[in-house]
């Protein structure tokens, strides 16, 4: 089953993906584990559309997923998600992925409406330019929910990546070599207590490391976190698609 509340701008395009996890559903999802999921997602700079029927239809061989799809908040940079302003705005999900862009909305009230249902225990995936959502805040609360800190990217390239913890859950399958689609790569100024670096990449610039793929513990969530996924080839990839599919079981601790 799939919610879209962006009014028009995808409805038709969604609403065909939903027919087809129906219907594959009924067949092959005795035994899959089942979440309910809300994509929050929106903004600037990115293929919204398509990266959310890619994340749809990338993971679903994962889990039996009912989603909510918010896409709110309009092209700029200075946006809100009205679906935040409901009352109990996270009740009855099982996880929220975060996939919105709004670097310059400054409004504490309403992001800590955000991350205070996070940090009683409602986990979370954060994807790419939700690590530069709220970077114009004066005060850390986004930040560390996300778990790193970052306010600038370096330029597009295929960055070849070093897992640094091969054993965890989220990295089952992932490959020893993989090398990033065409992507950005974020610079980290910070990682928060209580996150843990899966995969690093280098600075084509410096030859800095950078954390692309973590988890983190916020209070009673756990969030995984990426700043991969600007490009529609990003989000064509399979071993992509596949983390954030094994990121969806490992933050609601459910079994594959």
């Amino acid at each position: 089953m799939l919610r879209n509340l962006s009014g028009n701008i995808i409805r038709a395009a969604l609403l065909a993906v939903a027919a087809i996890h129906i219907s594959m559903s009924g067949v092959q999802a005795q035994d899959r584990p089942k979440l309910r999921v809300l994509l929050v997602t929106g903004g600037c700079c990115h293929n919204y559309t398509f990266q959310t029927m890619s994340l749809i239809n990338g993971t679903r061989r994962f889990a039996e997923i009912d989603w909510t799809i918010a896409m709110q908040g309009g092209y700029g940079t200075t946006g809100k998600a009205p679906f935040y302003s409901r009352e109990n705005w996270g009740e009855g999900f099982d996880l929220v992925i975060h996939n919105e862009c709004f670097a310059n909305t400054n409004d504490e009230e309403y992001v800590k409406n955000i991350t205070e249902v996070h940090k009683a225990g409602l986990p979370a995936i954060v994807i790419h330019c939700a690590m530069h959502t709220y970077r114009a805040a004066d005060f850390d609360d986004w930040r560390q929910f996300l778990g790193v800190t970052s306010r600038h990217h370096e330029h597009q390239s295929r960055y070849p990546t070093r897992v640094l913890k091969p054993d965890h859950p989220t990295m089952q399958g992932f490959p020893a070599d993989w090398v990033s689609p065409k992507d950005e790569l974020y610079v980290i100024e910070k990682v928060w207590p209580n996150t843990t670096p899966l995969v690093l990449a280098k600075s084509e610039k410096d030859d800095r490391e950078h954390p692309v793929f973590w988890v983190s513990d916020y209070g009673k969530a756990r969030v995984f976190g990426t700043t991969f996924g600007h490009t529609d080839e990003t989000f064509s990839d399979k071993v992509f698609l596949d983390t954030l599919g094994r990121a969806m079981l490992w933050v609601t601790e459910k079994k594959p």
